[in-house]
């Protein structure tokens, strides 16, 4: 009779621990949603990548914390101005099948970023791109809209525009980027509406961003997203106060091999466009 009545005691402690364990889990997959976008912004800026990480994060189940389809009213792009260190902020556009597009007159990009120093690295034989210069709105997107984004019928893009570039990893900017750009794309070309936003994400007063934070959300509701993708690449280790870079082989980001880009497919322009100029990092 002890022994049933021992171990009818411990069934209800085991069953009790479960409860809490799953209360707990259940609490802690709504967290993000309910934290503020400074809150969470600050939370990212406090992850570090570890060589064999997931190049992406998927957040809050891949659900938009900051952003409403019913906030969309116009085709149009809200580019938040530079800080005190010249560095981008978010960008949110509210975009239609208007604003994609393409042209081969695409203009030269001279603006630097912050934590640009894209001194190409030699790694087993090959000449190799450690930086980009990423689009927070890629420009295919940003068709008759100004660098303002605002409606400009006729205007090819935004190429050139401080408030939409960053210094970004070649990896992140042609692989993890170009995943998440083309699903907005795709939707676009559907003839839905799009309310895209990206947030660069730097740690202090760094001036190479750690990632980029990325939503969307279609105003039908099928196009659904939000992830954090990590400015790293393979064979590759970055100094994010000042964005200079140095060869680690053992460094390794998976899906990517460490030849994203390679000297032989990349023109290099080591000026500045004087019209722009604040400061020079």
């Amino acid at each position: 009779m002890k022994k049933k009545i021992f171990f009818l005691l411990l069934l209800s402690l085991f069953l009790s621990a479960c409860s809490m364990q799953t209360n707990d889990s259940q609490k802690n997959a709504t967290t993000d949603s309910k934290l503020t976008t400074a809150e969470q912004v600050n939370q990212m800026k406090q992850w570090s990548y570890h060589s064999g990480d997931d190049p992406i994060k998927v957040l809050n189940h891949d659900r938009p914390t900051t952003i409403k389809a019913t906030d969309f009213t116009k085709a149009q792009i809200k580019y938040g101005k530079l800080d005190s260190l010249n560095r981008t902020k978010t960008a949110t556009a509210y975009l239609t099948k208007e604003n994609l597009g393409h042209s081969n007159t695409r203009t030269e990009q001279v603006w630097r970023p912050t934590g640009w120093h894209n001194e190409p690295r030699s790694i087993a034989g090959k000449r190799v791109i450690p930086q980009n210069r990423g689009h927070l709105i890629a420009y295919t997107m940003t068709f008759n809209l100004n660098d303002q984004g605002k409606s400009n019928p006729g205007h090819l893009g935004s190429t050139d525009n401080p408030y939409n570039l960053f210094t970004q990893t070649s990896f992140s900017n042609q692989k993890t980027m170009t995943e998440v750009e083309q699903l907005v794309r795709k939707s676009l070309a559907q003839n839905k509406k799009v309310i895209y936003q990206v947030t660069p994400i730097f740690r202090g007063q760094e001036l190479m961003a750690r990632g980029v934070w990325v939503q969307a959300i279609s105003t039908d509701g099928t196009l659904k997203f939000n992830r954090y993708l990590w400015n790293v690449q393979s064979k590759i280790q970055y100094d994010y106060s000042t964005g200079r870079s140095r060869v680690d082989t053992e460094m390794q980001v998976p899906g990517d091999d460490g030849f994203t880009q390679v000297i032989n497919n990349y023109r290099h322009n080591n000026y500045q466009r004087k019209k722009y100029y604040q400061k020079n990092y």
